[in-house]
C-alpha cells in the first residue's frame, strides 16, 4: 500500500517521539548525549523535511532501496522510451574489473522498482551515447586500456608508426612481440599484432608511376626497465625479420604517464529486447567522446582519446542510422576537448557552449564557445562568457522552452586538477544576430560537476557538484536549487543527503521525479588521507509540484506525432491544461547531456464536451529532432501530468 503524505507524517512523528524518549533515558542513565544525539538530529531533520508544507515548497529527497546484488558504479545513465533507466558502469573505473572483463549494466524500472543486470560485452566505461529515432541507444567507444601513472611506469614506451614502402607482395603481419631496434641498439617490442598493407602505386598524368608508402601504428615497450631506454627525439627503427622496406618511426618513447586508451567498438541497445547489439566499429578509437544527435537522425562522434591515449584533433565521424555504419567526414574536421557539450539548434547547426571534460590543450580554439555550421564546417565564435578559463567540468543546457534558443552555462572549474571553481552562470540568446553571453544569477556556491535537469514546469533543478577537483577536501556541495527560466532566478530546494562530484548523473523520470546517482571522489575525508569510494547510493528528488494536490492527466491519444501536425488527446478536464511540452529523454555522463530539451506545443483547442485537448507540434526538424519524447501537460499551478511516450518520426 502506498503511504499518503499524512500517514508518512504521522509515522515519522511517532518515531521521533520514541527516539527522543529513548535519548532522555540514555542521558539519565549514562549522563551522556553522544552518540544518540546524532540519531536524534537526523530523525528531527527527517521529520521536518517530511512535513507536507515543507515538501510543497522545497520538494523531498529519498534514497532508492537497491538490493546489494544490483548496486553498480553508475557512470552513464539514459532514460529509455519504455520508461526504464539504463545505468552503464562498464568496469566502473576499477582496473581489476577491466582486467577480469567484468562489465556491468543495470536496468531499473521506476514503475515496479524492479532491477535487472544486462550482459555487457565490452568496457563502455567513459564511452559516448545518443538516442536514435527508433528509441535505441547508440553506445560507442570506451576503455581499451587503463591509465598508468608516471610513478608506475617502469619501461620506456609509446606509439610506433610502421611504414611499408614496397607495393609488391601481401600485407606484412607483425605479431605481438615484434622487435624494433634503434640505431644505437635499444630494443622495443610490440604489445599487439599489427598489419601493414602494401604501398600504393599511382600513375601521374604524365605517365610516371609513383609509390606512396602505407602505414599503421602499434604500441611498443622497451625490453629493459629504467630510463636508459628513453629516446626523446624522432628516430627510425629497424624491424627484426622483415624487409628494410618496412620500418618503424617514433617521435619519442618515454617513461611519461600513459593515458587511458580508447576503443572503436559501438553497440545499439534495444529497449524492447533489452540487449546490446554490435554494429560497425568507428574509424577511430574514442574514450571520452561526445555523440551528438543531428536533425536528420544520424549521430556525429566528436573528440576522445585514441587507441594510444592521444587526444583526437578533429577526426570526427558520422553514424548512418539506416546502414548502421560509420563514415569519416574530413570536411567536418574540427577539434574539441573531450566530452564537449554540442547542442542542436533549430536551424540544424550545433552550438558548442564551452563545457567539456578536459582532456586536451588548456587554451586555443578548441575551448572557444561558438556556432558550428555542418554545411560548410564554418565556426563562428561567440563572446561575452565570463571566466572563460573555467568551463571544464561545467554544465550547460538549452533552457526551456527550446523555441527560445537560449543556452545556459553553469559553474565549472580550471583545467585539469585545478582547485578552482566558479559560481558563475551565463546565458546566451542564439536567436540574436550577434549572440553574446550575458551574466546570469550566481549559484549558491562555486561548483564543478553540477547536474542540471529540465523539469516539466519549465524550471531547472540544479544539484550536486563540488568546490574542488573530485571533491577534494570534503568539498561536495549538499545543495539543490530550482532555476526559473522565466524570471532568471534561483530558489531554494530541499538539500540532498548524498554528495555528488565526478562521474555523477541526474535525469528526469516520466512521473516528474528526478533520479541522481554516481560520484567518484578522490578522497573520503577532509584531510585527503583516505582514498574515496564510488558512491552507489541512488537518490530521488520529488519536486514541490508533486505535493500540490491532484495532477492533470492525458488518458488517451496517438503515439506518433509528426512535425506540424495537430493531435487530440483525451483528458478529464481540458480547461485545466495550461501548457504542453515534449521533453526529450536524457542520456547523460560527466555532466554532459546533449539530449535533453523541452519543446513547447501549441494548445489549439480545449473541448469540454468530448474531454479533448488539441496539441500542435512545431515544424522545425532541428527544434524537434526525430525520436521518442515524453509528452507532459501542466495545470495553471505548474503541476505536471505523468508523461505519455510519443514518437516524432
Amino acid at each position: 500500500m502506498i503511504e499518503t503524505p499524512r500517514q508518512r507524517l504521522l509515522r515519522r512523528r511517532n518515531r521521533i517521539i520514541t527516539v527522543l524518549v529513548t535519548a532522555g533515558m540514555v542521558i539519565l542513565n549514562a549522563g551522556s548525549w553522544s552518540p544518540i544525539g546524532a540519531t536524534v538530529m537526523q530523525e528531527w531533520d527527517d521529520f521536518r523535511t517530511s512535513r507536507l508544507d515543507y515538501m510543497s515548497t522545497f520538494g523531498h529527497w529519498s534514497i532508492l532501496d537497491v538490493p546489494a546484488e544490483f548496486r553498480v558504479n553508475g557512470i552513464h545513465a539514459a532514460l529509455l522510451p519504455t520508461g526504464k533507466v539504463l545505468i552503464i558502469a562498464g568496469s566502473g573505473n576499477n582496473i581489476k574489473n577491466f582486467e577480469a572483463r567484468s562489465f556491468k549494466t543495470l536496468l531499473w524500472n521506476p514503475q515496479t522498482n524492479d532491477f535487472k543486470l544486462i550482459p555487457t560485452p565490452d568496457d563502455m566505461f567513459c564511452g559516448g551515447h545518443a538516442f536514435l529515432p527508433d528509441g535505441k541507444l547508440l553506445v560507442a567507444g570506451g576503455v581499451g586500456k587503463y591509465e598508468v601513472l608516471q610513478d608506475e611506469v617502469t619501461r620506456a614506451a609509446g606509439p610506433m608508426a610502421v611504414r611499408n614502402e614496397s607495393p609488391d607482395g601481401p600485407p606484412v603481419v607483425l605479431k605481438k612481440g615484434t622487435r624494433f631496434v634503434s640505431p644505437t641498439g635499444i630494443v622495443f617490442t610490440s604489445t599487439d599484432d599489427a598489419v601493414v598493407p602494401p604501398a600504393h602505386k599511382m600513375t601521374n598524368p604524365d605517365g610516371r608511376t609513383v609509390v606512396h608508402s602505407s602505414g599503421t601504428e602499434t604500441w611498443v615497450e622497451a625490453t629493459t626497465e629504467g630510463a636508459g631506454s628513453v629516446i626523446n627525439h624522432f628516430t627510425q627503427y629497424h624491424i627484426d625479420g622483415v624487409s628494410n622496406n618496412v620500418y618503424g618511426t617514433a617521435e619519442k618513447l618515454t617513461m611519461e604517464k600513459q593515458e587511458y586508451r580508447g576503443t572503436a567498438f559501438s553497440y545499439e541497445f534495444d529497449p524492447q529486447t533489452e540487449r546490446y547489439q554490435r554494429v560497425a566499429d568507428m574509424h577511430h578509437a574514442r574514450w571520452y567522446p561526445t555523440l551528438a544527435p543531428l536533425a536528420d537522425g544520424n549521430v556525429l562522434a566528436v573528440s576522445g582519446l585514441d587507441e594510444f591515449g592521444r587526444i583526437l584533433t578533429g577526426q570526427n565521424e558520422l553514424y548512418q542510422r539506416s546502414t548502421h555504419q560509420w563514415t569519416e567526414v574530413p570536411g567536418l574536421h574540427r577539434y574539441f576537448p573531450t566530452y564537449p557539450a554540442l547542442l542542436l539548434l533549430a536551424d540544424g547547426r550545433l552550438f558548442y557552449s564551452g563545457s567539456n571534460a578536459g582532456y586536451g590543450p588548456s587554451d586555443g580554439d578548441g575551448r572557444l564557445p561558438g556556432i558550428w555550421n555542418l554545411q560548410d564546417n564554418s565556426f563562428r565564435p561567440v563572446g561575452g562568457l565570463r571566466e572563460a578559463h573555467m568551463t571544464e567540468t561545467s554544465s550547460s543546457l538549452l533552457l526551456p522552452p527550446a523555441q527560445n534558443q537560449r543556452v545556459m552555462l553553469l559553474g565549472g572549474g580550471g583545467v585539469g586538477e585545478s582547485a578552482q571553481s566558479t559560481a558563475r552562470t551565463d546565458i546566451i540568446d542564439l536567436r540574436k544576430p550577434d549572440p553574446r553571453f550575458t551574466a546570469g544569477a550566481d549559484l549558491a556556491e562555486p561548483t564543478r560537476y553540477l547536474s542540471a535537469v529540465i523539469l516539466p514546469d519549465d524550471t531547472v533543478l540544479t544539484t550536486g557538484g563540488s568546490r574542488d577537483y573530485r571533491g577534494r577536501g570534503a568539498s561536495d556541495n549538499h545543495i539543490a536549487r530550482i532555476y526559473d527560466a522565466g524570471t532568471g532566478s534561483f530558489r531554494e530546494a530541499a538539500s540532498p543527503r548524498v554528495g555528488r562530484d565526478y562521474h555523477s548523473e541526474a535525469l528526469l523520470l516520466p512521473d516528474g521525479r528526478v533520479i541522481v546517482l554516481g560520484s567518484d571522489p578522490l578522497y573520503a575525508d577532509q584531510d585527503n588521507s583516505t582514498p574515496g569510494t564510488f558512491e552507489q547510493r541512488i537518490e530521488i528528488y520529488s519536486p514541490p509540484y508533486l505535493y500540490h494536490g491532484s495532477r492533470p492527466a492525458l488518458t488517451d491519444g496517438p503515439t506518433v506525432l509528426p512535425r506540424g501536425a495537430t493531435a487530440e488527446f483525451h483528458t478529464p478536464n481540458p480547461d485545466a491544461i495550461a501548457t504542453a511540452k515534449l521533453i526529450r529523454p536524457s542520456a547523460v555522463t560527466h555532466t554532459t547531456d546533449v539530449e535533453q530539451r523541452s519543446v513547447a506545443l501549441d494548445i489549439r483547442s480545449r473541448n469540454r464536451v468530448s474531454s479533448v485537448v488539441s496539441l500542435t507540434v512545431p515544424t522545425q526538424v532541428g527544434l524537434v529532432p526525430p525520436g521518442w519524447y515524453m509528452l507532459f501537460v501542466t495545470d495553471r499551478a505548474g503541476t505536471p501530468s505523468v508523461a505519455r511516450w510519443v514518437q516524432v518520426p
